[in-house]
């Protein structure tokens, strides 16, 4: 079963160049969106259409943007550390934030790694390819936990919950 990635990023030019800069490096890892923070929670959690995990499987590595709306990437960061199950997926906080605060509070909460967004398409290609060369393809992870989801506390939602958007089955 091919490794899946969980793109949370709530910003459709960043999502085009990051899945463009993704097709570039060959990766043809299936690659879900969550466009923010509770939705990434929700298809964690398995809730509601979520929970078919043959349609919607636990991610390899969750991709997570930092400035997001409702719920911040660090919520989301020390949401997913919370949770038993979800403690060995792997996650890189993949921002333009290059603040000493945002690396900090990133590495302080559990993130794996921390990548600046590149804004031109080569470079984000280049950073795409580490990506895909280590996470991907080197990276051999403990499995998760894939249970239907118990009960956990909620993320203090905002809005309703929006599906993730998937790009065909492989980018």
């Amino acid at each position: 079963m091919p490794k899946t990635i969980l793109l949370v990023e709530d910003n459709d030019d960043d999502v085009f160049l990051i899945t463009r800069a993704f097709k570039n490096v060959g990766l043809v890892t299936p690659m879900v969106r969550a466009t923010d923070g509770q939705n990434a929670i929700d298809y964690l959690s398995g809730k509601g259409d979520y929970a078919d995990r043959v349609k919607f499987p636990m991610p390899a590595l969750v991709l997570l943007d930092i400035k997001m709306p409702f719920l911040t990437g660090l919520e989301v960061l020390r949401w997913i550390r919370a949770q038993a199950r979800l403690a060995a997926l792997p996650v890189v906080m993949f921002t333009t934030s290059s603040q000493e605060c945002d690396v900090r509070s990133a590495y302080g909460s559990g993130a794996n790694a921390f990548l600046v967004k590149p804004a031109r398409l080569e470079e984000c290609t280049s950073v795409a390819n580490v990506i895909k060369q280590f996470w991907i393809d080197a990276n051999v992870a403990p499995p998760l936990e894939v249970a239907p989801h118990p009960p956990q506390p909620e993320a203090s939602p905002r809005e309703p919950a929006r599906k993730p958007r998937t790009f065909g089955h492989y980018i």
